[in-house]
């Protein structure tokens, strides 16, 4: 049984709508929303394009395990996480304490095409082969994320209230 001040989180890659699906689901849940990404870019005032440049990845994924513990403290809420949540077994910790995780899966399709016009994906703009890199990225963290579900939810081809209503229905009450 979940508890009524556990948080909501959304993992999955790159393009699978965690921040779409979370905004909706906050509202229709009544709660506050977070993205992870967002948070930092508001708290660091930059891209987070500027700081991986910056900072490399590694860089990066340490504000990143900050934000989620930060965010992780708060009650009740629907977060939305960066794909790469799920790379540092701390966040993956973090992730299973008192949250109830959905993973939002997508097919290779989906996700290039969805990723298709961002120009702000770091691990997409160095690429050649955008398609290539979102499976070495699905493959190297599909154990990850599927660690971490409470539950899975395949996004591809499906509305966003369809996907939303999948969610409802699968958190214990």
């Amino acid at each position: 049984m979940i508890n009524k001040i556990a948080n909501i989180v959304l993992v999955g890659p790159m393009g699978s709508g965690k921040t779409s699906v979370g905004r909706r689901l906050a509202c229709v849940l009544k709660r506050d929303f977070f993205d992870s990404d967002f948070e930092i870019v508001a708290r660091t005032g930059v891209s987070i394009d500027h700081i991986f440049d910056v900072e490399g990845e590694e860089g990066f994924r340490q504000r990143e395990t900050s934000m989620l513990s930060e965010l992780c403290d708060i009650s009740n809420i629907v977060i939305a996480t960066g794909g790469g949540i799920v790379i540092k077994a701390e966040n993956r910790v973090l992730l299973k304490n008192n949250s109830f995780v959905v993973y939002l899966a997508s097919s290779v399709e989906q996700l290039v095409m969805r990723t298709a016009r961002s120009k702000s994906r770091p691990l997409l703009e160095k690429s050649t082969n955008r398609e290539q890199t979102i499976r070495d990225i699905l493959e190297a963290r599909e154990p990850l994320y599927q660690e971490v579900a409470d539950v899975v939810i395949d996004t591809t081809g499906k509305k966003l209230y369809a996907i939303i209503n999948e969610i409802k229905k699968s958190i214990p009450q």
